[in-house]
């Protein structure tokens, strides 16, 4: 039987041509699976309620056309309740692009640079406060008075070009107030230790924005990458407890790439956040995503314990080889384009109906789930994953593991007989997972995932 191969995507997300390097996309836009924007919107009512069953088992099947992907991943990141309409979703929008404006404006008072279309890659302050008289934050800042300096620093050589190349977006006399501030110490008798801390972030910051998804065309615009600084900025300053953590541009670039508004963009971000920060909260003991790592091998024990006990052999107990998966959700094995097929997968399987309202109002959330009146929540409405924990009591006493462990238990087990045989040593297995990068189905993997958690649930349920 003839089957449609369905149409690339890569030319969505345009790559350099010098990149020659860069593993191409799997994902094909099929007819008949992939969500189309016809699809997509004539699921709505006419006053904007959406059907998001019918989408959910659309996207398991073939993921969304990068035409609407934007729009589609608010919902499933729960951003919209599907079971609001047009002006309620409106409404919502326009109130969060003036929170976002706010914190944005917020962020520019303490070191206006943010929102000029530029960006610092060298520290601004020292750890007591004190500004930096560094001649490559001065030209950052300053790009008409300071053009002269400095010689190409390590970062504008790995860019390119210098990342103060837009020299429009600020006047000559918003460039000198930002030097003045930058030059003078603060009026204040002691400066806000939060605020010292914000600030030491931004070059780090600006270094990671420089370096994240730079095969893309996309980011060969000064404008593109200002706008992730901006939204990174003003995350690590309204997120007191994590801040800005390196890994949070890879999570944030592709959603200034889908919306075109960068508030919306932000907002995805943070929602997208709410689901991860765990991951990026760190103690004086611990990083937060060990305790993933932790649940990783525990799986792993169940599901495949000869290559658990390998594992643990060759010094990998801890699973610390599979960080970067976890922390960037497979941003690094994937293309781009494959990258974001994986994650609308993973959340449409995943997805809870009550996500809306337990970012929006965690308080009642919590009584709904402690067994209060309310409406309980369609089976129907949830992803299929979702589906399998609410089967298996899995919400009952703590919340159900992500399926993002699973995917990579998916990746050790497809590779268990390779790491059996051939790893000597913790070198080998990175080696050997490192081997996966663009050779990996998105789709594939998902399944994988599905089999690996229905396994799971099984077995752990065994006394």
């Amino acid at each position: 039987m003839w089957r449609d191969p369905g149409a690339p995507a890569d030319s969505f997300y345009e790559v350099r041509p010098e990149c020659t390097d860069v593993p191409k996309s799997r994902f094909r836009i099929k007819a008949g699976k992939t969500l189309s924007a016809r699809k997509w919107h004539a699921t709505f009512t006419p006053e904007g309620y959406l059907d998001i069953s019918k989408i959910l088992r659309r996207i398991q099947r073939g993921g969304v056309h990068p035409s609407i992907r934007g729009e589609v991943w608010e919902f499933l990141l729960g951003c919209y309740d599907p079971k609001s309409t047009f002006d309620e979703r409106e409404q919502i929008r326009q109130r969060r692009r003036y929170q976002y404006a706010r914190w944005k404006e917020e962020c520019k008072q303490m070191f206006p640079i943010v929102g000029s279309g530029r960006f610092v890659t060298a520290p601004i302050i020292t750890e007591d406060g004190q500004p930096v008289q560094d001649p490559i934050v001065l030209s950052q800042i300053n790009p008409e008075k300071y053009s002269g300096l400095p010689p190409k620093s390590e970062v504008d050589a790995a860019n390119g070009k210098l990342t103060n190349g837009n020299t429009e977006a600020c006047s000559t006399s918003s460039s000198c107030e930002v030097l003045e501030r930058v030059k003078e110490p603060t009026n204040r008798a002691t400066v806000d230790k939060k605020e010292i801390q914000w600030k030491l972030t931004l070059h780090q910051i600006g270094l990671d924005v420089v370096r994240t998804d730079r095969t893309l065309v996309f980011y060969e615009k000064q404008e593109n990458l200002s706008k992730l600084w901006d939204i990174l900025a003003v995350y690590a300053w309204i997120d007191k407890d994590v801040g800005y953590c390196q890994g949070m541009s890879d999570l944030c670039s592709p959603m200034i790439i889908l919306l075109n508004d960068e508030a919306d963009a932000f907002w995805c971000f943070e929602r997208l956040m709410r689901r991860l920060r765990g991951n990026f909260r760190c103690t004086e003991r611990s990083v937060g995503v060990e305790a993933q790592l932790h649940n990783l091998a525990a799986i792993t024990q169940i599901i495949d314990p000869k290559l658990h006990q390998h594992l643990e052999t060759l010094g990998g107990g801890d699973y610390l080889f599979a960080f970067r998966m976890l922390m960037v959700l497979f941003r690094r094995e994937f293309s781009f384009c494959d990258s974001l097929y994986l994650w609308e997968m993973m959340w449409a399987l995943e997805y809870d109906p009550d996500l809306f309202s337990l970012y929006e109002d965690p308080e009642a959330a919590n009584e709904k789930a402690e067994g209060s009146k309310g409406k309980v929540k369609s089976i129907r409405q949830c992803g299929k994953f979702e589906r399998e924990n609410m089967r298996n009591g899995a919400k009952s006493s703590e919340a159900p593991l992500p399926i993002s462990l699973f995917l990579v238990a998916s990746v050790l087990k497809d590779k268990s007989s390779k790491l059996l045989q051939e790893a000597r040593g913790l070198d080998d297995v990175v080696k050997i997972l490192n081997d996966v990068t663009g050779n990996i189905d998105a789709k594939k993997a998902c399944s994988g995932a599905m089999k690996i958690h229905k396994k799971y649930l099984r077995k752990a349920k065994k006394p």
